[in-house]
């Protein structure tokens, strides 16, 4: 059974600490992910429907530039200083990019959800079955 509480206003909950602690955008206290990306359909605190979310390739994409530029010039700088052979670079840099996109992407995405809640609260708010148009 749910339990409804009263909702914060949006001053009161960060987009971005509530992205990256994973919780519902609205009350910041809820779980946002039933899996490892699988969002939940409604917050168990307060009962925002989350599963008309639309988060699409959005926090890959930041994860591709932000990644790059993290990663790319410590791997330049570390192939310049050793003379290890090239598969090793492959293993190595392969193995760190996986890592750091497996453990970055849940709050990257919770975030980009966050930051839809808080921009474009109507997407969340339409009446069931609302086309685009009708918003």
């Amino acid at each position: 059974m749910l339990e409804v509480r009263p909702v914060q206003t949006e001053s009161d909950v960060s987009p971005i600490a509530t992205g990256l602690r994973c919780r519902c955008p609205r009350c910041g206290e809820g779980a946002l992910f039933a899996g490892f990306l699988t969002v939940v359909d409604r917050c168990r605190v307060c009962g925002l429907e989350l599963a008309r979310n639309d988060s699409g390739d959005g926090p890959a994409v930041f994860l591709i530039f932000i990644l790059g530029f993290l990663v790319v010039p410590p791997a330049l700088w570390l192939g310049m200083r050793t003379d290890w052979p090239l598969w090793l670079h492959a293993i190595i840099w392969s193995a760190v990019i996986l890592g750091l996109t497996l453990g970055m992407l849940r709050p990257a995405k919770a975030t980009v959800l966050a930051l839809q809640y808080r921009y474009r609260r109507a997407d969340f708010d339409a009446p069931e079955g609302a086309k685009e148009d009708e918003r």
